[in-house]
């Protein structure tokens, strides 16, 4: 009798035993966008996978994940990052009882969802990050240090060395695991020679294009500090608008030597007034009349000089044409005589 009751008992193990892994898997939100290789505890994670309570997300030197959680908050994890959803209890009135995170290292985004700010906490190992219904970046270094750069609302961080609140737009605190803090300021591009690393803070700097509302937050004036830029050879615009201002005078020029040949069309176009007085010069000279008797003077092959000739000859032939007229009258008159 005692071994059947050991049966049931050991089935009751094995289905509490059961149960354990199913509570740990819960699911807790899901990629809404995946760039290059983004890792979690069952291996890649693509688009629409989901992600669960204890689970460890990875990205690559250049990966990029965006997640999503049950209650409308949204986290972005930049590239060579690591963080961990440690704690989460949700409720049935789609929000959070408790949601936290322990960022190890990399660079994060985070915009707060529908639940209570104090149901929100961040741990980094140089303190943490107290939510106030709030947007903001931050940065976790290889030794610890972070970095939090307010966007939206109001958030605090506390860390050994006391507590600092950040409430203005852009407000940056950087803190070391050893209690060192500095004073909320406003970020600027030399953040990053604090934090030892160009590649920090990529969202701001424009390093890394986040997608959808969350990609709208940023600026702070890091853009110029964007190392990509820093690195790129001189660029060559400078060289391109040369010949685009030469262009102009050019293009001014073609018609300024087109107009002064209009004005020289009128005198090429009408020859004819000139040549009377070039081409026959012998008009304006006085001996005009002798000219025009040699003119007259042609051969029968058309030389000059013959023409005179002629009409001599013209003459002698009137006249015999006369004498001969008067014969006839002579003998016509002694005909009558008789």
């Amino acid at each position: 009798m005692w071994g059947w009751r050991a049966v049931p008992v050991a089935m009751l193990g094995i289905a509490l035993n059961g149960a354990w892994p199913a509570l740990a898997a819960e699911p807790v939100g899901q990629a809404v966008v995946i760039k290059t290789q983004v890792t979690g505890q069952s291996g890649p994670i693509e688009v629409d996978t989901r992600v669960h309570r204890n689970e460890r997300i990875k990205t690559s030197q250049s990966g990029l994940g965006q997640f999503v959680f049950r209650d409308g908050t949204k986290l972005a994890v930049g590239w060579g990052s690591s963080v961990v959803i440690d704690k989460y209890v949700f409720d049935d009135s789609q929000s959070v009882k408790k949601l936290t995170i322990r960022a190890a290292k990399g660079t994060f985004r985070w915009v707060s969802g529908n639940s209570n700010s104090s149901a929100y906490q961040i741990l980094t190992p140089a303190g943490t990050i107290g939510v106030r219904g709030t947007a903001f970046d931050f940065y976790v270094g290889p030794d610890g240090t972070t970095a939090v750069v307010l966007l939206n609302g109001a958030a605090s961080f506390c860390g050994p060395g006391g507590c600092r609140q950040l409430q203005q737009r852009c407000d940056c605190v950087v803190a070391k695991p050893n209690g060192d803090m500095s004073a909320a300021r406003r970020v600027d591009p030399s953040i990053l020679a604090t934090l030892g690393n160009q590649r920090a803070l990529p969202f701001l700097s424009g390093n890394q294009r986040l997608a959808g509302g969350i990609g709208m937050l940023g600026g702070c004036n890091m853009a110029s500090a964007a190392p990509e830029r820093k690195d790129r050879t001189r660029p060559p615009p400078a060289v391109a608008p040369a010949p685009q201002r030469q262009d102009p005078p050019q293009r001014q020029a073609e018609p300024q030597k087109e107009r002064p040949n209009k004005p020289d069309k009128p005198h090429h176009d009408k020859p004819h007034h000139d040549r009377p007085h070039h081409d026959k010069p012998h008009h304006d000279k006085p001996d005009r009349p002798d000219k025009h008797d040699g003119h007259g003077r042609h051969d029968d092959d058309g030389k000059p000089g013959n023409h005179g000739l002629d009409h001599r000859g013209h003459e002698r032939h009137h006249d015999r044409d006369h004498d001969n007229d008067r014969n006839r009258d002579r003998g016509h008159n002694f005909n009558r005589g008789r």
